[in-house]
């Protein structure tokens, strides 16, 4: 098992993410949202080449290596009236990129759901396996996130893609659950429960997310806090695949100063964002330090 983080929530520029994993004493980072001198912020899939070859020569100064694509194949900004060729070509753009770092691990997606949408339209399912199957073909492994998308909207629906689609496994997000519906219940759907659904697709599980959050009913949204102080079961999660002797990566995701897929969220300077992260990062490892303690007490008893 390897701690990491999705970089860009320490910073948007590439030096800020590689000083953050620096600080923590951890080797590699999960790719998302990446700047560079010369060229505005954009998915490491998107970057034009020269910001590229920066990346990959920064990187490789600073001895970072990229464990995971944070992807934005088919995520919750398309659906599926968007043209298949704008998933085909960022996908197209990410095999080359991820064979020249050495990154095994893309995060996708399977389109935002219609509000009212209860079941996986046909086209999903097709879409999805052509991806996969791509991505396998080159020797990569695709892992789908549970969040605002068709194989999120319940254990049913991404047990239901799993099956579907050979080969594809699974990043477990441990706080979307909390904000999104239920929508294998009856109406109104209830919000996820994280553990149930972190049961049902555990055995798919090859990547972890961590973030935390406790659900305001009244207000009707989440709020992040620091890593096993919520309702995402962040502690039971990370100490059920650690019995289990779990060899992923385990990345920070905080959303604590700032919030990648919501615009109208408050942000903080830069410099409390990457204080958050590191503060975050810490803390994630005093609570994985407790679990480790806490289960080599039960097996000496």
């Amino acid at each position: 098992m390897y701690l990491t983080g999705i970089g860009d929530e320490a910073g948007a520029s590439l030096d800020a993410q590689i000083r953050a994993t620096q600080a923590l004493g951890w080797t590699t980072l999960e790719a998302r949202t990446v700047e560079v001198p010369g060229f505005p912020k954009a998915n490491l899939h998107d970057l034009p080449e020269p910001a590229f070859e920066q990346v990959v020569e920064r990187l490789g100064a600073a001895g970072v290596s990229v464990c995971c694509f944070g992807s934005t194949i088919m995520n919750w900004a398309k659906t599926v009236d968007t043209p298949f060729e704008v998933t085909l070509a960022e996908v197209r753009r990410a095999i080359p990129r991820m064979q020249r770092l050495g990154t095994r691990l893309v995060r996708i997606m399977s389109f935002k759901p219609a509000d009212e949408a209860d079941t996986i339209p046909p086209v999903v399912f097709e879409r999805v396996r052509e991806v996969t199957r791509r991505f396998l073909d080159a020797g990569l492994q695709p892992v789908h996130e549970n969040c605002m998308n068709h194989g999120g909207m319940s254990a049913r629906h991404a047990l239901q893609l799993l099956e579907a689609v050979p080969g594809l496994a699974w990043v477990w997000d441990t706080g979307n659950p909390l904000f999104n519906p239920d929508r294998s219940q009856p109406r109104p759907w209830p919000r996820q429960d994280p553990w149930a659904f972190y049961q049902q697709v555990k055995p798919w599980i090859r990547h972890v997310h961590v973030k935390d959050v406790i659900w305001d009913p009244v207000g009707q949204r989440e709020h992040y806090t620091w890593p096993g102080e919520g309702q995402a079961r962040v502690r039971e999660v990370l100490r059920d695949l650690l019995a289990g002797g779990y060899d992923g990566g385990i990345s920070i995701e905080p959303h604590m100063a700032a919030v990648f897929h919501d615009p109208t969220a408050p942000t903080a300077t830069a410099e409390a964002q990457f204080d958050n992260y590191l503060e975050y990062g810490r803390r994630l490892e005093r609570l994985i330090g407790e679990i480790r303690a806490d289960l080599a007490a039960a097996a000496r008893s």
